[in-house]
Order: C-alpha cells, then structure tokens, then sequence
C-alpha cells in the first residue's frame, strides 16, 4: 500500500475549459496501473471543452451541482453523491450549472495507445443554455 500525498491545487488551462475551474490531481498511474483521478471544481458557468476518453470516464459529484452533456442533446444534472458514466470515445461535456458550483473526482483509464482524452471546441453559450433547458435547471 502507498499513501500519495496531497496536491497542490492548478488552475486548469483556459485552452480546455470555459470559466474558473481548478484542479486538484489525485492519483496518475502507478506503472502498473494507469487509472488517472482528479478532484475538479467548477465555478458557476464554468465547464469543459468537448472532449471524449478512449476508455470512458466516471464522474462523482461530490459537492454543488452540475450539468453532464452529450453531442446530441442528452444532458443529465449531477449531484453531490451521484455519478455518471461517459462510455469510450462519447464526446461530453461537464460543468457548474449557471447558478452553482460543481465539484466531482474525474477517474478514467489512461492505458492504451495515443492519448486517453482527445480534447476539442469549446462548448458555446448556446450549446450551454440549451443543455441548461434540457435539464430542466
């Protein structure tokens, strides 16, 4: 057994995210394990870019409330003690809702060949308020 120690908390780069989100890395792999997670905070209306994991990623709100959403209009509202599973290669994004902070722990398998999140365009502030009506938030 191996206690990892405690993190510094990142801004995250403003080139993937939309908004204030930070960041605290929790566990990157081993050499005989590649599981990959982070405790990541979302400020209202902030969120992630588009982006998709070739192994799926399990999100676990732990506090606040948030918006998960999928390329074709499917959106979810995340709570803390509630989790959501996004399968291999579906392109999602995940966030505050306007009004609340969000916070969950990112965890995804980063084993394979190439990179384990294939980041992409911004979610827009259309695509965001749509998201919102879908959710009913």
């Amino acid at each position: 057994m191996d206690k990892n120690p405690r993190t510094a908390t990142v801004k995250t780069p403003a080139s993937n995210f939309t908004g204030d989100v930070w960041m605290n890395p929790v566990f990157n792999g081993d050499g005989s394990s590649q599981l990959t997670c982070a405790l990541v905070r979302f400020t209202p209306g902030a969120r992630t870019n588009w982006h998709s994991h070739v192994n799926g990623q399990l999100l676990v709100c732990t506090d606040g409330v948030g918006l998960v959403g999928t390329r074709d209009g499917k959106t979810v509202v995340l709570r803390a003690g509630e989790s959501v599973w996004t399968p291999a290669g579906e392109e999602h994004f995940h966030g505050g809702t306007a009004e609340n902070m969000m916070c969950h722990h990112a965890i995804f398998d980063a084993s394979g060949d190439g990179a384990a999140t294939t980041w992409l365009e911004p979610v827009t502030d259309a695509q965001y308020s749509a998201a919102h009506n879908a959710a009913g938030v």
